[in-house]
């Protein structure tokens, strides 16, 4: 179909002038959805139980402050100053159940003031809302994956230390270690810890405390777990044969000198597949009480060149090999072994999101509570994206060789793009609240969609 010119181009760029009025307008029309998810699963109702112990009634609860940081991470805010920017919409108001929503100073304070206890409690809310998803699901395999992540900060606060920190050296630091599902995406549960303490400090405790949480929720699932080599030591791995938990974790061979003699003593390999070749030992350092499967496995790559490129000149490349250790008690073969231990990268691509995307990279108060109450929320805002997903569409995945997560799942990027960042308007036709939006028929077809699945499964 054809347009005139005329119909097409503006022929006048003036800027309108500006008015500024309260007609009940929002930008985030698309939180009707989240809104609805906190419904669905009684998130307000839970909360305040989280923190019902306290004898000060304030008007704006703590359990209410939580929820807004929640919404504030779904919207794509950081700073906790950046509440002002949406302190009258509609919808954020009643997504969160108030007339008013809290200052920066209230909510500041709020947090300054979390107890142990309310901290304690909203950590077990974290793992109760996994849990439920896991107990509904049913997965034949649960995958645990464990690692740290550093969380710096420029000034002081409670529990900080200078630890190492690739990125920002000398800074003061959080060293949280985290336990991941990867079926689900979702982060089970954290450890909070000083910047200044190794991978494995306090992690035989966690790891232990995390099995058995899933097994007593899902008793039927095989629970099965991949660490990198900060956790190699006997005592986690004589936890995990405890525990009924098979698992894999990669060996810092180079500081073992009688296991890298083995490598490199090694004349004859197995191919396991194109560019792979291995062999497996029953092994274990001098210190330990008995042997463990170790399998070795090599990798053919090119080695780049170091010395000065001759652009007008051909030359070759030269290949080597890339070296690996797992020590493991599952029962695969070293192919599978490899392809499941290294799906384990999932995890990095989580901790980006959380930390772009969801604010998990911020410290806001000087103390330990407030800033272990902060990083849960930012935790709960990660898994109920993830919750809403599945909420609304079936596994499009089974099981594969890397344990990739059962759903395709969208970043909260690309959801606030879609969905959360629509302008509206609330109106009352006749007397009956409505949310007016624009007529694009892809986000009514995708509102409806999600909406109508999360009133199914009410």
């Amino acid at each position: 179909m054809k347009h005139s010119k005329a119909s097409t181009v503006f022929r006048s760029q003036r800027l309108p002038a500006l008015e500024f009025e309260d007609q009940q307008l929002t930008s985030f029309a698309g939180l009707v959805v989240f809104q609805r998810l906190f419904e669905v699963l009684g998130l307000a109702r839970r909360l305040k139980g989280c923190f019902e112990h306290g004898t000060v009634r304030p008007i704006f609860g703590t359990h209410r402050i939580v929820l807004v940081l929640i919404v504030h991470f779904l919207l794509g805010y950081r700073r906790l100053r950046e509440t002002r920017f949406y302190a009258d919409d509609p919808i954020v108001q009643r997504a969160v159940g108030l007339k008013r929503l809290p200052d920066v100073a209230t909510i500041s304070r709020a947090l300054s003031s979390v107890d142990g206890l309310g901290v304690t409690r909203l950590q077990g809310l974290v793992r109760e809302l996994v849990v439920d998803r896991l107990a509904a699901l049913r997965p034949a395999r649960m995958t645990l994956d464990f690692d740290g992540s550093v969380l710096s900060t420029g000034r002081f606060a409670e529990g900080t230390a200078v630890g190492f920190n690739r990125k920002k050296k000398g800074q003061r630091s959080y060293y949280p270690l985290y336990a991941t599902v990867a079926q689900t995406g979702q982060v089970l549960d954290v450890l909070h810890r000083s910047g200044n303490v190794h991978d494995s400090n306090g992690a035989d405790a966690f790891i232990s405390q995390c099995i058995q949480t899933l097994r007593s929720a899902v008793p039927q699932s095989l629970i099965e777990t991949r660490m990198d080599s900060a956790f190699f030591s006997e005592r986690i791995l004589a936890t995990l044969d405890e525990l009924g938990a098979e698992y894999t974790i990669s060996v810092p061979f180079t500081r073992l000198p009688g296991l890298k003699d083995k490598v490199e003593a090694r004349r004859r390999w197995h191919r396991a597949g194109t560019g792979l070749d291995y062999f497996e030992c029953q092994w274990k350092p001098g210190s330990w009480a008995r042997r463990q499967r170790f399998v070795v496995i090599r990798k053919a790559v090119r080695i780049q060149a170091k010395g000065p490129v001759q652009l007008d000149l051909f030359e070759p490349h030269r290949t080597g090999y890339e070296f690996k250790v797992i020590v493991t008690n599952k029962r695969i073969g070293p192919s599978a072994l490899a392809a499941f231990h290294e799906g384990r990268g999932s995890q990095e691509g989580l901790f980006a999101e959380l930390k772009s995307d969801n604010a998990m990279g911020y410290v806001p108060t000087r103390t330990w509570n407030g800033n272990r109450a902060y990083l849960l929320a930012a935790l709960l805002s990660h898994n109920l994206n993830r919750e809403l997903q599945m909420q609304v569409e079936p596994p499009q995945r089974s099981t594969n060789r890397k344990r990739r997560a059962l759903w395709e799942f969208s970043s909260i990027d690309s959801i606030r793009k879609r969905i959360i960042q629509r302008a509206g308007r609330l109106i009352r036709p006749r007397g009956r609240l409505t949310l007016s939006m624009g007529a694009n028929e892809s986000v009514k077809q995708e509102l409806l969609h999600t909406l109508g699945a999360l009133s199914e499964a009410a």
